[in-house]
Order: C-alpha cells, then structure tokens, then sequence
C-alpha cells in the first residue's frame, strides 16, 4: 500500500469462537429437526444459519488497519471501508453505550446518541470511534477494534491537527 505509515492486524480468539460456537449450534439443530421432520422450512432455516455464521467465522477472524498518508483503510474480509484522513474531523476513545458496544461483533451499523456509525469491531478489546466532517453514506462516524489506541489515536491527532 502506498504511503503506508501505519498497518495493524487485530483478531479476537472470543469473538471466532462465538461464531464456531453459533455454527455448531446450528447445526446440530439441523440434523435433528432434518431427522424429524425431513426437508421443511425449520431445517432450511438451520441449515442458512449454518452457512452464515460459518462465513462470519471467516470472514470476521481478522481485521486489518491500515493509515497511509491520505486515508484510513479498515478491511474485514470482504468488506472494506476507505475514509480519507482530510475527512476526519475527531477521534477519540469509543463512548458507545455497553448494549451496542459488546451487542455486535463484525460489520454493524446503530445511531447512538443521533449519530449513525459504522462499526467494525470485536467483542472485547478497545475501540476507537472517529466522527466525520462530511457522511460517508448515511454513516457519521465509524468505531472500530484496535490493539494499539493510544498509537492510533496519537497518529490520526496530529495527521488532522487535533
């Protein structure tokens, strides 16, 4: 990546198992309900969530971090989100209420407090939230998962003048 002068890889043991926990559920529910009532909706409907939380198991492992000289680039398997550093307007330590902070883990979007974030986190660990200057959609802000906020957030500062 050119201009890269930040790179973070970020994964979370709790958060995988969560997932691998979720598939197993759900499958054993299929087998079971595919035994007593055959091919009906009940044992599609387990077998699709079967299927889901085994993409999230992948697809949510690692998020990766990455700050070069104009933008901020999160990438969480298939999804990726690009903002530019010119559009940052704050950062600061995530202020997300617990209910949303720890009830989601992944790509997540919830108004807190009137604002419209984007979440791209994990279930522990700390976040960093970072509101912009202009929406990027219809998001405000974006939080996302990090082993390193003091180093983030000392380096988004002083790229945006904060």
């Amino acid at each position: 990546m050119e201009g890269l002068i930040y790179s973070e890889k970020v994964r979370s043991n709790l958060t995988t198992a969560l997932f691998v926990d979720l598939v197993l559920i759900f499958l054993v529910l299929f087998s079971w309900r595919y035994g007593v009532v055959g091919w009906r909706f009940t044992p599609r409907l387990f077998l699709f969530l079967v299927f889901f939380f085994l993409f999230y198991t992948f697809n949510y492992r690692t998020l990766k971090i990455h700050i070069t000289e104009n933008d901020l680039v999160l990438r969480f398997g298939l999804v990726r989100w690009r903002t530019a550093l010119s559009n940052i307007q704050s950062c600061a330590v995530d202020d997300s209420p617990w209910w949303i902070k720890y009830g989601g883990a992944g790509v997540h979007f919830a108004s807190v407090r009137g604002i419209y974030r984007a979440y791209f986190n994990f279930l522990e660990g700390p976040r960093i939230l970072i509101t912009f200057k202009e929406k990027q959609g219809l998001v405000q802000a974006l939080v996302f998962s990090t082993g390193q906020p003091v180093e983030i957030l000392e380096l988004l500062k002083n790229r945006i003048g904060g």
